[in-house]
């Protein structure tokens, strides 16, 4: 299982990539094998002003759907957009071409609630 260490990660399995006040999102290699092979991302949430564990769009696998949820709070500030031609790269490149949106952190001490790559390992 691929845990980069310089990723954060939630209970609810998506990384994040802290830069600044601009956090990066998707869901962990787990998340994405658990679920399948993804065949549609949907995120109509660019824009909006959103709080820590709301959703901010679905990830549709052959078998089920999924909620994607707001690892912090933020104004969603872009969406990938490859993701609507190629959802599958959600599948084959969780942490690098498969994120799913950014974020304007609006609270910064959510950061520190965080998982640490050790700290994921061991809830998995």
């Amino acid at each position: 299982m691929n845990i980069p260490a310089n990723l954060r990660y939630t209970n609810d399995h998506e990384w994040i990539k802290i830069d600044g006040n601009t956090a990066t999102v998707g869901i962990t290699d787990y998340a994405q094998s658990q679920l399948g092979d993804i065949v549609f991302v949907d995120i109509q949430t660019e824009g909006e002003h959103l709080d820590l564990g709301d959703t901010f769009g679905a990830i549709e696998a052959v078998k089920t759907v999924a909620d994607a949820l707001m690892p912090l709070s933020g104004t969603v500030i872009e969406v990938n957009p490859e993701l609507e031609i190629e959802p599958q790269l959600v599948n084959s490149d969780p942490y690098g071409e498969g994120w799913m949106i950014k974020i304007d952190c609006s609270d910064q001490a959510e950061i520190d609630q965080l998982l640490s790559a050790e700290a994921y390992k061991a809830l998995l």
